[in-house]
């Protein structure tokens, strides 16, 4: 397709029809037993997961897949029996009007537009984690779908785990008692060869490089990014955004904490010899107004476990609760300087809370689909957090502690840093934002 004609569609197709499109979607309304008819945009990696649990609900049907790489594409429509149609361009399956719901599965750099273009095409929206690249594009989601009444839920299904009303009890008890410091981390020791180096080169056969990149600045291809290596690349994502965003989520629900109200960060490229462009070593601090602070590890030059469970530990003045995808402990407090020294509260050791946390939040979102509710991981939440991940990232670029009001949406000590809430998209995308 040459670079007109994307301009035209873009322009003149789904944008232009937008509100006819979302007024015949609206009308639809779905009984209790009706099917939804569900499209893939984005069918590697994640996607897999994701596929079967919403073909595990006998409520849906899958209508269409869409890739920019024939290979992945033709193996996921061969794993669906071929009963389903497949489209390189996203922009083709949100035109069809027998699609009710998107399931968005793209890089990160993607999310925000082909979310914004669904909705405008009258369609709901399952898209992954991260929400967003950038702190404006979340805003730009969040506004796109209220006006058009859409349903979005961002995928940090973690929201949906079993025990997570149990766990907050927990704190808002007073079980744990006062909580000051929040402490998270993702950790894999990738030394000393990482994602590995390679040379700009052609794409392989069928890979829609200029389609892959869509609103990202230009670039060669190069094997170290695509198809899954772009997390290690600033230009289309972050680790703080693929997995510090599920971390964030959960301690923002846990003490119903909105932003921070500053934000620091140190760490360097100090280990990994590669290609990305994103730090091996980063340490995060988020200050709140409720006077916690949350810091957030980065820990890609080792790998060893730090905290007794592995990914979150909220520290109270009884006790820490530690968290892990699986379960959680609350681990006893002792008196330190001339205090008692006897543990304050008892161990506790949670029940096996294991369970498919991805399947219980992509049926909470069908269940939204047929009742317009809002979904429990709704777009305002997935900003929210993935606003924490930005503001890491900004911190780190400029080197400095960043203050940020949360209702403005602005750092107010830096416009410098300011410049980094969003990005010039290429053409034809441009004009969406």
């Amino acid at each position: 397709m040459n670079t007109t004609t994307r301009r035209s569609f873009v322009k003149g197709g789904a944008l232009a029809a937008a509100s006819l499109a979302t007024a015949m979607s609206s009308k639809r309304v779905h009984g209790a037993s009706e099917r939804i008819r569900v499209g893939f945009i984005g069918v590697g990696g994640r996607a897999g997961s994701l596929l079967r649990g919403f073909q595990a609900n006998e409520d849906v049907q899958l209508v269409a897949l869409c890739d920019v790489y024939k290979k992945t594409l033709d193996k996921r429509v061969s794993e669906a029996g071929g009963a389903v149609d497949a489209h390189e361009d996203f922009r083709r399956l949100l035109d069809r009007k027998d699609i009710d719901a998107v399931v968005i599965v793209t890089p990160d750099h993607w999310h925000a537009l082909q979310t914004i273009l669904a909705c405008q095409a009258g369609k709901d929206v399952y898209v992954e984690k991260p929400l967003t690249r950038t702190i404006r594009e979340g805003r730009m989601m969040v506004e796109v779908t209220r006006k058009h009444n859409r349903v979005v839920q961002t995928g940090t299904q973690h929201r949906s785990r079993k025990d997570l009303g149990e766990i907050q009890a927990l704190i808002q008890d007073g079980t744990i008692g006062k909580v000051t410091v929040i402490r998270a981390y993702r950790k894999s020791n990738m030394t000393p060869t990482g994602i590995g180096k390679a040379p700009d080169s052609d794409p392989p056969p069928g890979f829609n490089w200029d389609l892959w990149l869509g609103p990202a600045p230009y670039r060669p291809y190069r094997a170290t990014i695509a198809p899954y290596k772009f997390r290690w690349w600033k230009d289309y994502s972050s680790q703080l955004g693929n997995w510090g965003v599920h971390h964030f989520d959960i301690v923002r629900i846990l003490l119903d904490e909105l932003a921070p109200v500053s934000v620091s960060a140190h760490g360097g490229n100090f280990a990994v010899d590669d290609d990305r462009t994103i730090p091996d070593t980063l340490e995060v601090t988020y200050e709140f107004a409720s006077g916690r602070i949350l810091t957030f590890g980065q820990y890609e030059a080792c790998g060893n476990a730090a905290l007794p469970r592995g990914g979150t530990e909220l520290r109270g003045t009884l006790g820490t609760l530690a968290l892990s995808w699986d379960g959680y402990e609350v681990i006893p407090e002792s008196g330190g300087q001339m205090q008692e020294w006897e543990p304050r509260i008892k161990p506790i050791v949670s029940k096996d809370s294991s369970g498919d946390d991805t399947q219980l939040h992509i049926r909470n979102f069908l269940d939204c689909v047929k009742s317009r509710e809002k979904p429990i991981g709704d777009v305002e939440e997935g900003h929210r957090s993935t606003t924490l991940s930005h503001l890491g990232n900004i911190a780190y670029e400029m080197k400095t502690r960043i203050e940020w009001d949360a209702k403005a949406e602005r750092i107010t000590n830096s416009e410098e840093a300011n410049r980094l809430l969003h990005y010039d998209y290429r053409e034809p995308w441009k004009s969406v934002a």
